[in-house]
């Protein structure tokens, strides 16, 4: 039986820099600092920080299930 694998988003409007358009790079690198430590925890499979304008989306896989904290 294969193992399950849950992928979840978390969108977050952190505000632009400048204005609407971009994350502030500092944020970026928190978040791949934070999903990062997560991963070597194994409380996380995988993940990916990306933002689209000034949202910031961290990407992740785990087996913990859809109701995980």
């Amino acid at each position: 039986m294969a193992e399950k694998v849950t992928i979840s988003v978390i969108k977050a409007d952190v505000g632009g820099w400048p204005g609407h358009s971009f994350v502030h790079p500092d944020l970026i690198a928190i978040g791949n600092t934070i999903l990062g430590e997560g991963k070597n925890n194994r409380t996380i499979n995988d993940f990916h920080v990306t933002n689209c304008g000034d949202d910031l989306e961290l990407i992740m896989t785990h087996d913990r299930g859809v109701d995980s904290k």
